[in-house]
């Protein structure tokens, strides 16, 4: 039972092959939410990606949040599913407008977030 990390509009959809995540529009500073209970395996900066959160789950599943204004967990703490994690941003130089980019893994390989997730 994935939780929902932000309300907001799917700007930019799930494609393996040349999108394997999706974006999130919403307002600046909205709160993104972790989509399952985990551990946070890394908080910090990114030239390209501004602000990430990436979390580890049970059954070899990680999250990834990216582009956020910025982050409220550090690394190697503990989150519950539904927890505030981020606030959304437009950090990072790949990035065109606010929004929330998330990565979905599982076992290694990209999954589409939108599959488990009601957004």
């Amino acid at each position: 039972h994935f939780f929902c990390p932000l309300k907001g509009v799917i700007s930019q959809a799930y494609n393996a092959v040349s999108h394997p995540y999706i974006d999130i529009t919403a307002p600046q500073g909205s709160v993104v939410k972790a989509v399952l209970d985990g551990t946070v395996i890394y908080s910090g900066w990114s030239e390209d990606f501004g602000h990430t959160i990436q979390i580890q789950h049970e059954g070899d599943i990680i999250s990834i949040y990216k582009h956020n204004e910025s982050l409220l967990k550090k690394t190697g703490e503990k989150v519950t599913a539904g927890s505030p994690i981020a606030l959304v941003g437009n950090t990072g130089d790949l990035t065109t407008g606010t929004h929330l980019h998330l990565e979905l893994w599982h076992k290694g390989n990209a999954v589409d977030p939108s599959k488990y997730i009601n957004f």
